[in-house]
């Protein structure tokens, strides 16, 4: 008897066939998770561009210049191809003990390992950049164009369910997803003692029960989106924008990854490194939220406060003059 590829049993979701392979193309397979990485990048390039156009929109409400739509396609064709390249690296120095003796394994894109801590911090440097040679406001820049990344996060990671990976540690919680352990039958390097302990069984067919932390992580991810999107005309500063995103993925990350069990670890330690990097993105975009603010409102108090003062003002008009004589004795 055939049993379901993915269950979710405490929501009474079976997956009956979950095929990786999208279509084939001249008989190359074309994987779902390559179909949905694009998809995420398309949305990427949009979401940016639809903000460029409210920017222009409400140009009058802000300081400098405004980033025309045009201007942000022109900066998307260079920092999604370096993003890309970011990921990988990431993936690879985090791994290098699997690349060393082989190099041609770097660009062996379709084997898998891209790491989204690459593409941000590429993407800023990009910016910066980028920004510097076209003489553009670096920050609004990155305001406008930094929305792509929580939407392509949230499409691209559901490829991660077509591939059975991204998944957490052992769990009996709502949401828990049972995929079959026969499916992991050539590498357990992520399957736990834990998850062997707790098998799900179905008509004798053993699965694991875990954590979906890809889909955590994508609605998560869509939640920021929504977010940015609904406050992007709101905000009080440039750089606000980069600042939220910087903030609310790095907490979300942070959890999600404390529980995952393929975990990127920092070079010769068993710390990981999502949840260091994740950190400090957060840390960092807090603590300049609150100086721009501090700064926002010391520049309204100057602006405020007059250039002079006459100390006499508020007195009557005999002693303000009986006063001033008294003053310039």
């Amino acid at each position: 008897m055939h049993t379901p590829d993915v269950i979710f049993p405490h929501l009474g979701i079976e997956i009956q066939n979950l095929n990786r392979t999208a279509f084939t193309i001249f008989g190359l397979p074309i994987y779902w998770y390559g179909v949905l990485v694009v998809l995420g990048i398309g949305l990427g390039i949009c979401m940016p561009y639809i903000n460029a156009k409210r920017d222009v929109l409400h140009a009058d409400k802000r300081t400098g210049t405004p980033i025309t739509p045009d201007q942000i396609l022109d900066f998307a064709f260079v920092v999604i191809p370096l993003a890309i390249i970011g990921t990988r690296l990431y993936y690879v120095f985090s791994m290098w003990d699997n690349y060393k003796n082989d190099l041609l394994q770097i660009f062996a894109f379709r084997s898998g390992g891209l790491a989204i801590h690459g593409a941000i911090i590429t993407s800023l440097i990009t910016a910066v950049v980028y920004a510097r040679i076209k003489k553009m406001n670096v920050l609004r820049l990155v305001d406008i164009g930094i929305v792509g990344l929580p939407i392509g996060q949230a499409i691209g990671r559901v490829g991660n369910f077509f591939n059975q990976e991204v998944f957490g540690g052992y769990t009996d919680s709502l949401f828990a997803m049972c995929y079959k352990l026969d499916a992991f039958a050539f590498d357990r390097t992520h399957i736990t003692d834990e998850m062997l302990t707790h098998l799900y069984q179905v008509n004798g067919v053993n699965y694991i029960q875990v954590h979906p932390t890809f889909l955590y992580e994508s609605i998560w991810s869509l939640a920021t989106f929504a977010f940015l999107m609904l406050y992007f005309n709101r905000r009080k500063f440039h750089g606000e924008i980069m600042a939220f995103y910087l903030l609310l993925y790095g907490v979300g990350r942070f959890f999600i990854e404390s529980i995952r069990t393929d975990q990127l670890k920092l070079f010769g330690t068993s710390i990981p490194s999502a949840m260091v990097v994740s950190a400090i993105m957060a840390v960092g975009a807090l603590a300049f939220m609150i100086y721009s603010r501090v700064r926002i409102k010391q520049a309204a108090a100057d602006a405020a406060a007059p250039l002079y003062v006459n100390p006499f003002a508020d007195a009557p008009e005999d002693e303000a003059e009986e006063a001033a004589e008294e003053s310039g004795e």
